[in-house]
């Protein structure tokens, strides 16, 4: 159940990251266009496209992190036996764990001191700027700890002991698509 939870939650974030891109295209062209031909511009668009874009990178690695689709390397994981694999990814998800919560715990400090400043361009507070810090640590903390849990309850197959693919085009383990 919270798999399926987690899957329509990347789905939800995945199209928001793309409304926020097309925005952001948008936003971006626009000003350049008014800047040339009127020699004006739109106030707001140069700062809500760096927040657009802080946002997106922050969702797009909440994303990544559910699909396993961040860099990595396999060469020592790969040689090991399955007792060998499930260690290294259960050690290895422990310390993102304790990553998440160090970003979390540093988000939430910005978002406590920046709660009543204020941005320059649209005049919004600087804790919606942080706050996506704070999203990326409490849902990659989910769903590192639903992997964690399907790794201890013996519900994650073998295939997925190794979190990394090797190339977009080519799923991890099958060299011939």
């Amino acid at each position: 159940m919270i798999q399926t939870l987690i899957d329509k939650y990347c789905r939800l974030l995945s199209g928001l990251m793309a409304a926020s891109l097309a925005l952001m295209v948008v936003l971006v062209f626009t000003n350049v266009v008014l800047r040339y031909a009127l020699n004006s511009g739109i106030a707001v668009s140069e700062e809500l496209s760096r927040w657009l874009f802080v946002w997106l990178t922050f969702l797009g690695a909440i994303v990544a992190l559910h699909e396993h689709g961040h860099l990595g390397t396999d060469m020592l994981v790969a040689r090991l036996p399955v007792l060998g694999k499930k260690v290294c990814l259960a050690l290895g998800h422990v310390l993102m764990l304790f990553i998440c919560l160090l970003i979390f715990q540093g988000t939430l400090a910005q978002v406590r001191i920046n709660w009543d400043s204020t941005s320059a361009a649209m005049e919004v507070s600087m804790a919606i700027f942080y706050g996506a810090g704070l999203v990326f640590s409490v849902s990659g903390g989910v769903i590192l700890l639903n992997d964690l849990w399907r790794l201890l309850s013996g519900q994650l197959p073998d295939s997925e002991l190794i979190g990394i693919r090797e190339s977009d085009d080519m799923p991890h383990g099958d060299p011939h698509p």
